[in-house]
């Protein structure tokens, strides 16, 4: 069962029969919100939104996953490829982030998800958009974060996924919002959710 989860919000990876999950994907889907063009038309923008994973050893960023940089270093994060116009809104994932828990260097804390948008529109043009969390092995979805409301920023804080005791992981929806084209220019607000 899915968990809607609000800004702030965490829920433990573990399963329902108390082991800890192995393979989750982090999905992020959007659509264009249409815009008017001439009298009686609407016509969607292209809009490119960015999935990042920030790999951080406490607060400090050991590695990233992005557009440019498709796997960590170790390999334990692997992102799926670059999606230049979205398109598949509520349903499905544009882009995806794959992260093998098992395989995280123990000196990982904690990975964070960011959102950007590489061609500089903001999220007021963007519509039903979603990041969400599955069980790769399963296939089922665990949590969802809605982007809702728009706003005039490029870039979205979607989520973190952290260590939670020896074994487990634990996340929490941030849903902050950014200023930036990448993850780049999206650090200095990510910081205060380290």
């Amino acid at each position: 069962m899915s968990v809607n989860l609000a800004k702030g919000q965490s829920v433990s990876l573990l399963k329902s029969t108390g082991e800890t999950l192995t393979v989750v994907r982090m999905g992020l889907g959007w659509r264009s919100a249409p815009r008017k063009r001439g009298f009686f038309s609407r016509r969607p923008r292209e809009i490119d939104l960015d999935a990042s994973a920030l790999l951080y050893d406490g607060k400090v960023m050991s590695d990233v996953v992005f557009f440019s940089h498709l796997v960590s270093n170790e390999g334990s994060v692997q992102h799926t490829g670059d999606n230049l116009v979205g398109g598949a809104g509520a349903g499905g994932d544009d882009e995806s982030i794959l992260v093998d828990l098992t395989k995280v260097p123990r000196r990982v804390t904690q990975i964070v998800f960011t959102v950007s948008s590489y061609t500089g529109q903001n999220f007021m043009e963007v519509q039903n958009a979603h990041c969400r969390l599955v069980d790769e092995t399963t296939g089922k979805e665990l949590a969802r974060y809605e982007l809702t409301g728009g706003g005039p920023h490029t870039g979205q804080i979607m989520a973190k996924v952290e260590r939670d005791g020896e074994s487990g992981w634990r996340m929490t929806a941030i849903g902050a919002p950014a200023s930036g084209r990448t993850f780049r220019d999206m650090l200095p607000f990510i910081e205060p959710f380290l």
